[in-house]
């Protein structure tokens, strides 16, 4: 059976080697592994080209996969933990509290305490200040990843090790595997996904400080990918200027707006602004269309070579098509309108972002809103088996190979005590009550 944790306020949640947020369990079991599959991993999110049967075993092995994993959810929990601390035996953190090479569960339970991101925060400044000395992992640090802050509070610094950008790539790329089983000939189809890199600092050591999307769009898993089934090409996404980026992105979308089959952006009111940006601009982007130019103001080198290179042309009847939909004044319905074959809608609905919901029914005639993932800074957790589902209902298997996870009950008078989350005894993936409610705790490969 699936495993599947409903978070009470489900989002992209920042944690740290500590509490992340409450989940209600709503089934009885939950599955899951990875090994050599990381090595075989193509594009997240989109599928391949291949022919329509190897396709379908691609996406079968994938699918099995999960049931896998998620079935033999213990063995593969204890088989991370144990690798973990292994790897790790000699950090500072873990020799602080007296583990001394011990990898099994019991004595892990028994010394390690559950903490919060305040409490490491003094070993996270020494590693930005520049020791580099295994504080916290055995690996050396590469960067650290920043909160996005959509769920609340300061912004953190999470330190990351190489190895990290596999395992998002490989919960990535069990998206489009699971999307197929519920929406036929996606494969034959673009998605018009608006992604944006944010600004990036760098510590007092010199190691880079950025957001975790920011770390993926600019990583080799992304760039360097063999397929893409996206409409915006890899410099539209990677040009730090958000006017131009939005504008050559909505561009590359409109020009080959028959082929969209998906429509989405991380979080829900990133694709509103996205919507609201072409209600301001749309006029421009006509013209463009009309007379196959780009507009002055796209001057970056790389974007305008970008966008002239997926066969800009004139093209007066798209022209019209977006010159009489967009001049109507009536905007619901914009997105079947201008992009007909729009299936769904990927975008974050939950948590903070459900407050958009009606708004993007409106722009969408209520086509299907898909959370697909469920993810955070510091690791990403799982998926969702039943992305048609409606945002009150999604739910996430959470996936045992990318963290070790435990749990925290949760009672209502809980919170009235700084250190409520000291006092409990925590539980494991597999041992969960149906209609009990937790904080999730997680443990990661890179600390």
């Amino acid at each position: 059976m699936d495993p599947t944790l409903k978070p009470t306020k489900p989002d992209i949640l920042p944690v740290y080697i500590g509490v992340s947020h409450s989940f209600h369990l709503t089934c009885n079991n939950i599955n899951h592994t990875f090994s050599s599959f990381l090595n075989n991993i193509t594009m997240p999110e989109a599928p391949c080209r291949d022919e329509n049967h190897e396709l379908a075993e691609k996406n079968k092995k994938i699918l099995d996969l999960i049931e896998d994993v998620t079935e033999n959810a213990e063995q593969v929990q204890k088989k991370v933990l144990s690798e973990i601390l292994s790897h790790n035996a000699n950090v500072e953190y873990l020799r602080r509290h007296g583990l001394n090479g011990q990898t099994d569960p019991d004595t892990f339970k028994k010394l390690l305490p559950v903490i919060t991101y305040e409490d490491i925060q003094p070993d996270i400044n020494r590693i930005a200040n520049g020791d580099t000395s295994p504080i916290l992992t055995s690996k050396p640090i590469t960067e650290f990843l920043t909160s996005s802050g959509t769920s609340g509070g300061e912004r953190k610094l999470m330190p990351t090790i190489e190895e990290e950008q596999g395992r998002r790539s490989f919960l990535y790329s069990l998206l489009m595997p699971i999307m197929s089983q519920f929406v036929e000939d996606l494969e034959k189809g673009k998605g018009m996904y608006l992604m944006f890199i944010k600004s990036e600092s760098k510590t007092p050591s010199g190691i880079v400080a950025r957001p975790v999307l920011t770390s993926y769009y600019k990583s080799p898993y992304f760039r360097d990918r063999p397929y893409t089934n996206y409409t915006s090409p890899n410099d539209t996404v990677l040009c730090h200027d958000s006017y131009q980026s939005m504008y050559s992105q909505l561009l590359c979308g409109l020009l080959q707006n028959r082929h969209v089959f998906r429509v989405g952006a991380v979080f829900a009111s990133a694709f509103i602004r996205a919507i609201r940006f072409l209600q301001k601009h749309w006029t421009h982007l006509c013209a463009d269309i009309r007379a196959g130019t780009l507009h002055p103001s796209i001057t970056d080198p790389a974007v305008r070579a970008a966008v002239m290179a997926i066969h800009l042309r004139p093209d007066p009847a798209l022209a019209e098509l977006v010159h009489r939909e967009c001049s109507k004044g009536c905007w619901q319905g914009i997105i079947p309108r201008l992009w007909p074959n729009t299936k769904y809608v990927d975008v974050i609905v939950t948590g903070t972002m459900a407050q958009y919901i009606p708004t993007l029914d409106y722009y969408s005639n209520s086509l299907p809103l898909v959370c697909t993932m469920y993810a955070s800074s510091e690791c990403y957790f799982g998926v969702n088996l039943n992305p048609l589902c409606k945002p009150s209902l999604v739910s996430y298997t959470l996936i045992p190979t990318m963290c070790y996870f435990e749990f925290l009950p949760v009672n209502p008078t809980d919170h009235l005590s700084p250190t409520w989350h000291k006092q409990q005894q925590l539980l494991d993936l597999v041992n969960l009550k149906l209609g009990h409610e937790y904080e999730l705790v997680v443990t990661t490969h890179a600390g």
